[in-house]
């Protein structure tokens, strides 16, 4: 039988495992890029599966004065699009490497 202190201890080693794997996941999500766009592809917005936008694309068509307020709608669309995608590939890759480390499926560490 294991003392107190080997039973501590192998939980403290597990436990930073788990903190430098879910800092490996965090760093390889901000590599994954999904792209989000609005008015049939006239507004685009690249951003990583960590949420930092990398770039937007307006079509120049919408580059007229009396289309500025359906060029904000539509970029902020874009936005949205491409927040939502980065959400779920990010929700989709913290589950694999969850299921990889032997963690339940939707298993929160805390301050993950």
């Amino acid at each position: 039988m294991k003392s107190m202190e080997e039973m501590i201890a192998a939980a403290q080693k597990a436990a930073e495992q788990i903190q430098t794997q879910m800092g490996e996941a965090q760093a390889k999500l901000d590599t994954i890029e999904v792209e989000g766009s609005a008015g049939g592809g006239l507004v685009k917005v690249r951003a990583t599966a960590r949420g930092r936008i990398i770039g937007v694309a307006i079509d120049d068509s919408m580059m007229k004065p009396d289309e500025k307020q359906m060029l904000e709608d539509l970029v902020t669309a874009a936005f949205n699009d491409a927040r939502d995608k980065a959400d779920r590939k990010s929700a989709e890759e913290m589950q694999n490497i969850q299921g990889g480390m032997g963690l339940p499926p939707g298993f929160n560490l805390p301050g993950m």
